[in-house]
């Protein structure tokens, strides 16, 4: 048997075809679900990327600033897994702008966490320019310039131990698990 095809016209038409069109999706959605109405995808009690997050804000850095000790919570990305791998480091960190105490790198590491162009007091930061790493101890309210800044930890507390015009040698260590 031949089929020929015609052009659908009229208001008729068009009711129909909607009607078609929404009845075939309706009935789709129907069998993406099981007779009970729950859905048939299975969801692991925990998620893979939560477990490593867990793990990555979990994981802590020691901060030596003279004879005092501040600790930070490490962010997870992969710039701070490759800031981690620097570690330990012991860096004459100078003032700059009477907001943050600064130092470079050794080497230039990983631009793949998330660029900012604000700041918190307490973040430690990597500015990718420098290659520097940075520690907010005053907010002067001003924006970061491009490219930004990609934070690493957050200081627990303490971070009064960085509000001096001077600069200042420090030793960043991870803090070994327990």
């Amino acid at each position: 048997m031949l089929l020929r095809w015609r052009a659908i016209k009229g208001k008729n038409c068009q009711k129909r075809m909607l009607i078609l069109v929404l009845a075939v999706l309706m009935s789709l959605s129907d069998s993406a679900c099981r007779a009970d109405n729950s859905m048939t995808i299975s969801t692991p009690s925990k998620i893979p990327n939560e477990i490593s997050t867990e793990r990555a804000n979990s994981m802590k850095i020691n901060i030596k600033v003279g004879d005092k000790v501040v600790t930070a919570t490490l962010i997870d990305s992969k710039t701070t897994g490759d800031f981690v791998s620097l570690l330990p480091l012991t860096l004459t960190m100078n003032d700059l702008f009477g907001r943050e105490k600064f130092a470079h790198l050794p080497r230039a590491i990983s631009q793949e966490g998330e660029r900012t162009k604000t700041y918190e007091v307490g973040d430690v930061i990597y500015w990718s320019p420098g290659p520097d790493v940075a520690i907010y101890y005053r907010h002067d309210g001003q924006e970061i310039p491009d490219p930004g800044i990609i934070v690493l930890s957050k200081i627990d507390a303490g971070i009064e131990a960085f509000n001096t015009p001077d600069s200042v040698e420090v030793t960043i260590e991870l803090v070994p698990s327990p």
